[in-house]
C-alpha cells in the first residue's frame, strides 16, 4: 500500500500534529454541515417557512440512519490506527475489506427499509400538513441514495484511520461546492423546492464517492488488494461491531430524542414556526459543535495510534491538548452566536416571527456548545481505546434520562413551551461530563482492543 496513507502520529509535538491533523477534519465537516444548511437557506429563501420545516423535519429523520454510518465508521478507524501503531499493515488491509463490503450491503438494506418507513414516521412526528409533501419529498429521494453516505462515510473512515485527514477534505469541498451550485439550479431556476435540495445532495455525494474511488486508484491504493479481501473475516467484523456499533447505537439514541422533541414541538401552537425555529437553531448548532466534533474525531486517530504503540501519557496529553483547543474555539462561537442571534436566523427566513422566537431558541441551546466539547474530547480518548461504551452511555444518560424528560417537564408541567425544550438541550450534555470523568479517572482506558 503506498505510503502516502500511513502518518505516523506517535512521534512529534502534540499540539502541532493535532492542530495539523483536526485543521482538516474541521473543514471537512464545515462542508459536509453546509449540504443541509445550504439545502434549508435556498429552500427557505425560495419557499419560506414551509419550505424549511420540510427540509427540517427530512433531514432530522435522515440523521437516524446517517448517524449509524458515522458511528460504524468509527469502529473502522479505530481499528486501522491501532494497527497502524503496531505496524501490522496485514491486519488493516483485511479490516478495510470488511468494513467495505459490510457498509455496501448496510447502505442497500438502510436505503430499503427506510423508504417503507416514510409515511408512518411523518404521521408519528404529527408533521403540519402546510409542509407535508415538502418533507415526504426530501426524505424519500435522501433515502433513495443513501448507498452513497455509507460509502463516503466508509472511505473517510478508513483514510482517518491511516492517519490521512486531508483527501477526505478534498473529497467533501468538491461535494458542498456541486450542492449548493444544484441547489440553486434545481430549487431556484427549476423551482423544485425540498425535492430540488434532496436530489441536489445525494447528486453531490454520489460525485464525492466517484471522485474519492478515481484519486485512491491513482495513488495505487489499491494495488496490494485482490477481490478476495472484499470477503468479510469474522476476525475483524467481530471488533469492528464491538467498537463501532455502540458508536451507532449512540447516534440512534440521540437522535431518537430529537426526534421526540421534534414531535413534541410539533404538538405546540403555531406548530409551523416552532418547528422552523428548531430546525434552523439545529442547523446553527451543527456548525458550532464543529469544533468539539472536529477535535475529538482527530484525538481519536491520534490517540488510537498512540494506545497501539503503548505510548499512554502522550495518548492523555492529547485529549487534554485537544480539549482546550475546542473549548477556546468554542466560546467564541458562543459568543458571536448570542451577540448576533437574529443575523444568523435570518439567513434562514426573514419572518419576523420566527426571527423572535428562534433568537430566544438558539441562546438558550448555545450553552451546550461548551458542555458538549468537553464530553466530546472525552470521548475521543475513549473510543481511541475501543471504549465505545462510554459514548453510548453519555448518549443516553443526556437524551434519554435528561434532555427527554425535562422537555416534557418544563414545556408541560411548568408550561415553559417552546422555551422548556430550548433549556433541556442546552444543559443536557452536563451529565455526560461527569461520566466522561469518571471514566479517565478509572484509567480503563489504557488498552488497546487489538491487544486484548
Amino acid at each position: 500500500m503506498a505510503d502516502i496513507f500511513h502518518k505516523d502520529l506517535t512521534q512529534g509535538s502534540v499540539s502541532k500534529q493535532l492542530i495539523k491533523f483536526a485543521t482538516p477534519f474541521l473543514i471537512s465537516n464545515l462542508l459536509q454541515a453546509l449540504y443541509s444548511v445550504a439545502d434549508m437557506i435556498i429552500v427557505g429563501n425560495y419557499y419560506g417557512t414551509a419550505g424549511i420545516t420540510g427540509v427540517s423535519i427530512g433531514s432530522q429523520i435522515n440523521m437516524l440512519v446517517t448517524g449509524a454510518a458515522m458511528g460504524l465508521s468509527v469502529g473502522g478507524t479505530v481499528l486501522i490506527s491501532q494497527y497502524a501503531g503496531q505496524k501490522r499493515f496485514d491486519d488493516q488491509r483485511k479490516t478495510v475489506g470488511t468494513m467495505t463490503t459490510i457498509y455496501i450491503l448496510m447502505g442497500i438494506a438502510f436505503s430499503i427499509a427506510m423508504l417503507f418507513l416514510c409515511d408512518p414516521l411523518l404521521t408519528l412526528l404529527k408533521t403540519p400538513q402546510s409542509a407535508y409533501e415538502q418533507t415526504r419529498d426530501y426524505y424519500n429521494i435522501c433515502n433513495g441514495g443513501m448507498l452513497f453516505m455509507f460509502l463516503y462515510n466508509a472511505i473517510s473512515g478508513i483514510l482517518r484511520g491511516m492517519g490521512d485527514s486531508k483527501s477526505p477534505l478534498y473529497f467533501v469541498l468538491i461535494a458542498a461546492i456541486t450542492n449548493v451550485f444544484l441547489d440553486l439550479l434545481l430549487v431556484g431556476k427549476f423551482e423544485m423546492g425540498a425535492a430540488g435540495a434532496a436530489w441536489a445532495t445525494v447528486s453531490a455525494q454520489a460525485l464525492s464517492v466517484v471522485i474519492s474511488l478515481i484519486y485512491l486508484a491513482k495513488k495505487n491504493f489499491f494495488a496490494e488488494y485482490k477481490w478476495s479481501d472484499l470477503k468479510v473475516k469474522k476476525d475483524k467484523l467481530i471488533p469492528l461491531m464491538k467498537i463501532g456499533l455502540p458508536s451507532s447505537v449512540q447516534s440512534l439514541v440521540v437522535s431518537l430524542s430529537f426526534l421526540t422533541l421534534t414531535a413534541l414541538v410539533n404538538s405546540l401552537p403555531n406548530a409551523e414556526i416552532a418547528s422552523a425555529c428548531q430546525g434552523i437553531g439545529g442547523k446553527i448548532n451543527s456548525f458550532a459543535i464543529l469544533p468539539g466534533l472536529a477535535i475529538s474525531s482527530a484525538i481519536s486517530s491520534m490517540a488510537g495510534q498512540n494506545l497501539g504503540a503503548g505510548e499512554f501519557k502522550r495518548a492523555k496529553k492529547t485529549m487534554y491538548v485537544g480539549m482546550v483547543m475546542a473549548f477556546s474555539i468554542s466560546v467564541i462561537v458562543f459568543a458571536f452566536v448570542n451577540l448576533f442571534p437574529g443575523f444568523f436566523i435570518s439567513l434562514f427566513d426573514k419572518n419576523p416571527e420566527v426571527i423572535e422566537t428562534g433568537t430566544r431558541y438558539i441562546r438558550l441551546i448555545s450553552f451546550d456548545y461548551l458542555f458538549a466539547t468537553v464530553m466530546f474530547c472525552m470521548n475521543g480518548l475513549a473510543i481511541a481505546a475501543g471504549s465505545t461504551y462510554i459514548a453510548l452511555i453519555n448518549a443516553f444518560c443526556n437524551a434519554i434520562l435528561i434532555r427527554v424528560p425535562l422537555a416534557y417537564f418544563l414545556t408541560n408541567t411548568m408550561n415553559m413551551g417552546f422555551d422548556g425544550i430550548a433549556l433541556s438541550m442546552g444543559f443536557a450534555s452536563l451529565g455526560g461530563i461527569i461520566i466522561g470523568l469518571i471514566y479517565i479517572k478509572s484509567g480503563k482506558w489504557k488498552k488497546s482492543i487489538t491487544q486484548s
